[in-house]
């Protein structure tokens, strides 16, 4: 377990939860949150017995996104490789759920863009409003957000920096889940658990696939899907998934 004043981390079951601890900030990102994301992301990559992970923000808030008095004293809140926060750009095995209470503006909503599913409460709000201070959502906003709503409506939010509900999220389809104030983190957990009822080996290829897909050519794209079934198909969770349907029994997933 990983705990820092600025980071928490906790395993809840076959899930690590990743708690972003600066409530007097609005849990905006600075340097050491950066970095302790990043080390959170080290964590649920090498333990097998971790599932998933599920990303929230302490006190009701997810991220007020970057820290502006943090970067205008110098500090950055990339890390190499892994991008804003430490996780906007990391290729995770695991799958990532975001669990989104209250604020989740600039790179807060970045940093949700950045996970693989998204649980918020009806209270949420969403927005990126880097235009309003010069800025552009360079932490994947202007990159992703078009790709997961319609071209005109990720424009609106881009060049407003007008912030949306999480309920008008949900119905754009940006949000897997859309739950009561205060119960994102419970709700993400319960998903996750879901997910954990799958073969991890199978989830982590589903998560090269896809990645592979983005923006490459289908020949391409079934290229790289051929390759990663090749591995899939030669493991003990193929078999154990195959003997386990046969025996009308839960299976016992290895990773291996």
């Amino acid at each position: 377990m990983i705990t820092t004043r600025e980071v928490r981390t906790e395993v809840v079951g076959c899930a690590l939860l990743i708690t972003i601890d600066r409530p007097q900030a609005r849990n905006a990102v600075n340097a050491a949150v950066a970095t302790g994301l990043s080390a959170a992301v080290d964590q649920l990559e090498a333990d097998p017995a971790l599932r998933a992970g599920v990303l929230t923000g302490a006190e009701g808030t997810f991220s007020a996104g970057m820290d502006l008095k943090a970067a205008l004293a110098g500090e950055s809140p990339n890390v190499p490789g892994r991008g804003f926060g430490g996780l906007a750009r990391a290729e995770t095995a695991k799958p990532l759920i975001a669990a989104v209470e209250g604020w989740a503006m600039g790179g807060g909503f970045e940093l949700a863009l950045g996970c693989d599913l998204i649980v918020a409460a009806e209270d949420a709000k969403f927005g990126l409003p880097e235009v309003k201070r010069g800025l552009v959502a360079a932490g994947g906003g202007a990159i992703r957000l078009p790709k997961r709503i319609p071209y005109h409506l990720a424009m609106e939010l881009l060049l407003t920096g007008e912030p949306i509900t999480g309920a008008r999220a949900a119905r754009l389809g940006l949000v897997n889940r859309l739950v009561p104030a205060g119960e994102a983190a419970s709700a993400a957990l319960r998903l996750a658990d879901q997910l954990a009822a799958n073969a991890p080996l199978a989830l982590g290829a589903v998560k090269k696939i896809v990645r592979a897909a983005e923006g490459t050519p289908e020949s391409a794209a079934f290229a790289a899907q051929e390759r990663e079934l090749a591995g899939l198909m030669g493991s003990r969770d193929v078999r154990e998934g195959m003997r386990a349907f046969a025996e009308r029994r839960d299976p016992v997933w290895r990773g291996k």
